[in-house]
């Protein structure tokens, strides 16, 4: 496996996530109460799963080795890649807040939280496609096979350094998430 494959595994997991989203701002639209633990499961998913562990190994290694290979930060791929995770954590800070509110009664915070998920899920379907069909075939063809290994070594490092049980504990949640809102 390569460095760039096992991201591409995590993608499938995120994209999952965001079929959840999108289920769950259809019953907000149309009316439905949905619960607030199962509103913060899925923005805890997002900033756990999809952005600590997935984007902080893009961020800190994958990209660092690519412009180290000579690929463009600024006004380049990797730049672009940033300046959208950037994006997504706005999106899911104004979740959160839009969560807050519903969980105290206003009912108007529905129609924030659609609004924030529905971009961040754009976003993300967007940033996911060109990471997958543009970034990662260039890391692929930058990066040597041994920088290649090293990279898959500091992503095993980073997987035990976070608890096991926690990465697999989203990934439970977010299948029981996935059984009730996509079955």
């Amino acid at each position: 496996m390569t460095p760039t494959e096992y991201l591409k595994q995590e993608h499938r997991s995120i994209e999952e996530m965001l079929q959840v989203m999108e289920a769950v701002c259809k019953k907000l639209e149309g009316g439905e109460q949905v619960s607030t633990d199962d509103l913060n499961n899925i923005v805890e998913f997002i900033k756990v799963f999809a952005d600590k562990f997935h984007h902080g190994k893009e961020e800190d290694l994958l990209f660092t080795a690519m412009v180290d290979a000579g690929i463009p930060k600024e006004g380049g791929p990797v730049g672009v890649m940033l300046m959208e995770h950037d994006m997504g954590r706005n999106f899911v800070k104004g979740m959160s807040e839009a969560i807050e509110d519903y969980g105290n009664g206003n009912k108007d915070a529905s129609a924030k939280i659609i609004e924030n998920a529905r971009n961040y899920a754009s976003l993300l379907s967007n940033h996911i496609y060109k990471e997958d069909n543009i970034l990662y075939p260039m890391a692929d063809m930058h990066l040597s096979e041994e920088k290649q290994n090293e990279l898959l070594g500091e992503f095993n490092v980073v997987q035990e350094n976070i608890a096991t049980e926690t990465y697999n504990d989203l990934l439970n949640r977010l299948k029981e998430l996935k059984g009730k809102y996509l079955s």
